[in-house]
């Protein structure tokens, strides 16, 4: 057994209600080749040669589909007061539109009552990057088309287990659904268009809104948005670098901020993407911008900006000075603290918010029975007080998820990385909790 390491925060040390959990996606660990669920754009990009390490795919994942008590059970014994999980669109309707598949409702059923059983808040997120592929047939998220389909599937989930949520968020991180995904290339589906790019993230926000309008409709509250945020740093001291790391945080950052709240996008990134967005984009901010009763921020990193004299937009991402997770992301807790002080006082006024995924990945392998993950027992322990610090401060943040429970299927980089602070082997399914899981048990305790 290997020296017990804690957190040396612990529940008493922030707000009175504030509420701690782990947070998982379907797709990475439910098994999707199971339970009657349809073909989603990622089984078709993990089926491509050279788009996932070891041409790994999800199809049987952590096999939670199956072994969900199990699970449930490790939330409840590490003394976690919400879960936030996602549900799959492909698993509801295997087409994306037209007949649910009656399987995947009861699955959903099943978890959110097992979930309440166990004492444990369900927090979900509709949409975390499964696309059922006949959808993304009919051009996925480069389709204004897709607002209203991820409106009528919003109306059937939720219409099945809404009345039982703690909280609800439309989708997950935008910039990975959109320029991730669309100009990176580097996710599901693959492309590197700039007009795919700009399309999709318009839509994404157009979609995200019109599942918020639906879920009013049900008489759904505590509703949210969820995005994800990096800390963009200039390389040197030049003016040129200054305005790539601007550029930067402009598309990652301030794009769907200010249209989730300012009802607008930035100018900066308007120059690249204007003319390639959708037609009458300007008219959709209402619907984008309806009100939401708090925001979730996931945060990992930070990346340090070079200019280049490539196309727009001029730039590219140069290595840090500062430690490493097993991903190669700088280890930068400040950065979480920068974002919570700025989306506060520069976008949500006010508005509850949530550290809604944070986490680390690191090669973890078990030794004599046991995982010890200190590494990541640090990153928690660093990031944790920043989000002390921020409340300390006034600002309104009222809760912090680990990512993840569980280790998973890291989409494009397949089963190697592990971000879970339980470890799964991916042969026999077998959970061990790791020192991180037994740290945060003890530090959360009531």
């Amino acid at each position: 057994m290997p020296p017990r390491k804690d957190l040396f925060l612990n529940r008493v040390d922030f707000p009175e209600g504030f509420v701690f959990g782990a947070a998982t996606s379907s797709y990475q660990i439910e098994g999707h080749a199971q339970g009657g669920a349809g073909k989603t754009h990622w089984d078709s990009f993990a089926a491509t040669p050279g788009n996932v390490v070891g041409a790994q795919n999800g199809d049987r994942a952590c096999d939670h589909l199956n072994r969900w008590p199990e699970d449930l059970d490790l939330l409840r014994d590490a003394n976690f007061d919400v879960y936030r999980f996602s549900t799959s669109w492909a698993r509801v309707l295997p087409e994306g539109r037209g007949t649910p598949n009656a399987e995947g409702l009861d699955f959903y059923d099943r978890l959110v009552d097992g979930l309440l059983e166990r004492g444990i808040k369900p927090a979900a997120t509709l949409y975390h990057w499964e696309l059922p592929q006949p959808l993304a047939d009919l051009g996925g998220w480069r389709n204004r088309d897709i607002a209203d389909w991820f409106a009528d599937y919003t109306e059937l989930i939720m219409g099945r287990i809404g009345d039982r949520l703690w909280s609800a968020a439309p989708i997950n991180e935008p910039w990975c659904v959109s320029w991730l995904s669309h100009f990176a290339g580097q996710h599901a589906p693959g492309l590197r268009d700039i007009r795919a790019t700009a399309r999709s993230m318009h839509h994404v926000l157009l979609a995200h809104g019109r599942a918020v309008e639906t879920m009013r409709g049900l008489g759904m509250s505590n509703i949210g948005a969820v995005c994800n945020f990096e800390y963009a740093t200039p390389a040197d001291g030049s003016a040129e670098a200054a305005r790539a790391a601007t550029l930067y945080d402009g598309y990652y950052n301030r794009f769907f901020l200010s249209g989730l709240f300012n009802k607008s996008y930035p100018a900066d990134v308007l120059e690249g993407l204007g003319p390639h967005m959708p037609k009458g984009w300007q008219d959709d901010f209402d619907t984008i911008g309806a009100p939401l009763d708090w925001f979730g921020i996931n945060y990992y990193t930070r990346k340090m900006i070079a200019p280049d004299d490539g196309p727009w937009p001029h730039h590219h991402e140069v290595p840090g000075p500062l430690p490493k997770t097993q991903l190669g992301w700088e280890i930068f807790p400040e950065g979480l603290h920068a974002f919570l002080r700025r989306i506060h006082e520069g976008y949500t006024r006010g508005l509850p918010l949530y550290v809604t995924e944070n986490g680390m990945a690191a090669p973890d392998r078990i030794k004599d029975g046991d995982i010890n993950d200190a590494r990541r027992i640090d990153y928690l322990n660093a990031h944790m007080a920043k989000v002390k610090q921020a409340a300390d401060e006034g600002i309104p943040v009222k809760g912090y998820f680990v990512w993840s429970l569980l280790d998973n299927f890291e989409w494009s980089l397949g089963y190697d990385p592990r971000f879970g602070i339980v470890h799964v082997d991916f042969d026999t399914f077998k959970r061990t909790p790791k020192a991180s899981y037994h740290a945060l048990a003890r530090a959360l305790q009531r």
